[in-house]
């Protein structure tokens, strides 16, 4: 069960229960690509790394970039992207090099057993893609509303970080 929903029958249908019923369906919506991902690995051998993992070299995508900038991007909370970083270069799916300006900083970037993971989660995702909106599960429009209404949530929840505080 998740700690966002509500001990039991749903009934109340006040904007509360309605952003309770929202934040608990990112939440799960989240585990379940993680599920998702593990389970195509899964199914095309690829045993030796994580879904978070998997997804930290698809958002890297052909970048090079620093830790600190995955986290600026949002993408990844602190520890959590220094920790997969380092397993991912020790794994070899990732080069790192220290940045001539600034000595302290890393640079990653992917090797080309990472971007074979990269391109395995992409190939998912379009897969993903074309079979909900060729099911008619969701249309583009339907999921431009979405991204607008998580956007207007993500920006409010930003400035709720940097200017209640």
């Amino acid at each position: 069960m998740s700690m966002l929903s509500p001990v039991g029958p749903q009934t109340d249908t006040s904007f509360m229960a309605l952003y309770l019923e929202s934040l608990s369906l990112v939440e799960r919506l989240h585990r379940l690509l993680l599920d998702v991902i593990k389970d195509e690995f899964e199914r095309v051998g690829i045993l030796e790394i994580n879904a978070v993992q998997a997804l930290l070299l698809f958002n890297v995508g052909e970048n090079e970039v620093t830790a600190g900038e995955l986290k600026s991007r949002g993408y990844y909370q602190g520890s959590n992207v220094s920790y997969n970083l380092k397993k991912l270069v020790e794994m070899g799916y990732m080069h790192h090099q220290r940045c001539e300006v600034d000595r302290r900083s890393v640079r990653v970037r992917l090797t080309e057993k990472g971007r074979h993971v990269r391109d395995t989660v992409e190939k998912l995702f379009e897969r993903h893609a074309d079979g909900l909106e060729n099911k008619g599960v969701i249309n583009s429009a339907g999921i431009e509303e979405i991204n607008t209404s998580l956007r207007r949530v993500e920006r409010y929840w930003t400035d709720q970080i940097r200017y209640i505080y």
